[in-house]
Formats: structure tokens, C-alpha cells, sequence
């Protein structure tokens, strides 16, 4: 029986949620600007308050690990690791694209389509990947700058959805291909990490807490300092 209490902080939402094996237990979620410093501690104690689940009860904490804001990031991994040091928790982490691809299986589920997560990047770059419906990886997770190229060669013979917050820069480009199907209102969320979490959790697949950090797929100095 295991309670993991999973952070999503990668993009412009701020959200916790707190499960049991795969049954969820309460949550909290707020999609309002890059706020996650004032909210990430308030919404981790409400969801343990309406729960009534005291902290120390927790078997291990998972946190979004990007790509995305790198700001974000830091902050979801400040609090998480924080958090397992002071009650000698261990921490799992999660691929950000594949827990959206997740949340979009949850919200409508595609059959014999391929997903194309999309987190933005600014400008016309967006951060994604491609995965089948059981969530495995077609094309691992890139920086892509969306042209009329893009992804060109997968759509001739299958059907993609791309959905997230990046997905909106392949409307004009994308939106009259046959073949891509362009879904709005798909975010990352932590109720999305409730299962990859205690996946993880019951194969033991936890990361060293000293050394694990975000994945920012671009480097801070340069232009993810400047865009993010």
C-alpha cells in the first residue's frame, strides 16, 4: 500500500495530488501564470488536510521532471527534494511528456493513434515526443521548431494527435493535414502521474536524491535563460 504524493510544476500549472496505490485521494490544481512559489507548499498541505493523511505517512514523493520552465522545474524539485530529505523519503521522477500523453488517454482516449505531447518553448519551438497508446516511445522526446516539416515523414501513414500547450503553434501548419488532430485544453497535471508514479514506486525505481535534477533538454545558459 503505498501513498505517493506526486508535484507537477513544468509548466503554467501548479498541481499536487496525493494517491493511494492508483486511487486517488485528493488534489489540487491551479492553471494561472508561473505562481508555483506561492502555491506548491499551500496545495501540498490541503491535499494532505482533506485527506487526512499525515505527511509522514507518505511513502515517496514523485515530481515532474520536464522538459519545461526552468524556473518551474526548480521549484517542484526544491520542494520535493526537501521534502524526502527531512522524512527520509525516497523520490521518483516522471517524464513530463509522458504524463500529459497519460492525462490526454484519461481525458479522450485515442485508439490506433499516435500522441504528440507538446510543451512551448517560445517563439515557434515547442518540446515533444511521440508515443503510442500504451505510452511507449515512437520518437523520443526533442526541441522542435514547427515548420512544414515537421513530423512530415510520420504523418503519411499515421494519424497523430498533438495536444498541450505547445500544440497551437501547429494549427496553421498542421491543421489540414487528414492525418493530425490538434486537441486544446490538454495540460500537464498531477493527476496524470498517479499511475506512471506508483509504476515506478512498485518496481523500485527510485533516483539517487542528492544527484537527480531536472531535465531541461536545452542548457540554461542561452537561449533557455532567455525564454524561460
Amino acid at each position: 500500500m503505498a501513498i505517493l504524493l506526486n508535484i507537477e510544476t513544468a509548466t503554467t500549472v501548479c498541481s499536487v495530488s496525493l494517491s493511494e496505490n492508483n486511487k486517488l485521494l485528493a488534489y489540487k490544481e491551479l492553471n494561472s501564470g508561473y505562481a508555483h512559489a506561492e502555491n506548491l507548499t499551500v496545495f501540498i498541505q490541503d491535499v494532505l488536510k482533506d485527506s487526512g493523511i499525515a505527511i509522514s505517512k507518505i511513502d515517496a514523493i514523485a515530481v515532474s521532471m520536464g522538459p519545461g520552465s526552468y524556473t518551474g522545474l526548480r521549484i517542484g524539485f526544491s520542494v520535493a527534494k526537501g521534502l524526502c530529505y527531512a522524512l527520509n523519503k525516497p523520490i521518483i521522477v516522471i517524464d513530463t511528456l509522458q504524463a500529459l500523453a497519460s492525462n490526454y488517454k484519461m481525458k479522450l482516449l485515442a485508439q490506433n493513434m499516435l500522441l504528440c505531447p507538446m510543451i512551448d518553448a517560445r517563439r515557434m519551438e515547442v518540446y515533444c515526443g511521440i508515443y503510442n497508446s500504451e505510452l511507449k516511445i515512437i520518437e523520443a522526446v526533442r526541441a522542435e521548431i514547427v515548420d512544414k516539416n515537421s513530423f512530415k515523414k510520420l504523418l503519411l501513414n499515421n494519424k497523430i494527435v498533438f495536444f498541450g500547450d505547445g500544440a497551437e503553434k501547429c494549427k496553421n501548419i498542421l491543421g489540414n493535414n487528414l492525418n493530425a488532430m490538434i486537441v486544446e485544453n490538454i495540460f500537464p497535471s498531477a493527476l496524470a502521474m498517479v499511475e506512471l508514479a506508483n509504476e515506478k514506486f512498485v518496481k523500485n525505481q527510485f533516483e539517487n536524491l542528492a544527484y537527480c535534477e531536472p531535465f531541461y533538454l536545452k542548457e540554461f545558459a542561452g537561449s533557455l535563460k532567455t525564454n524561460l
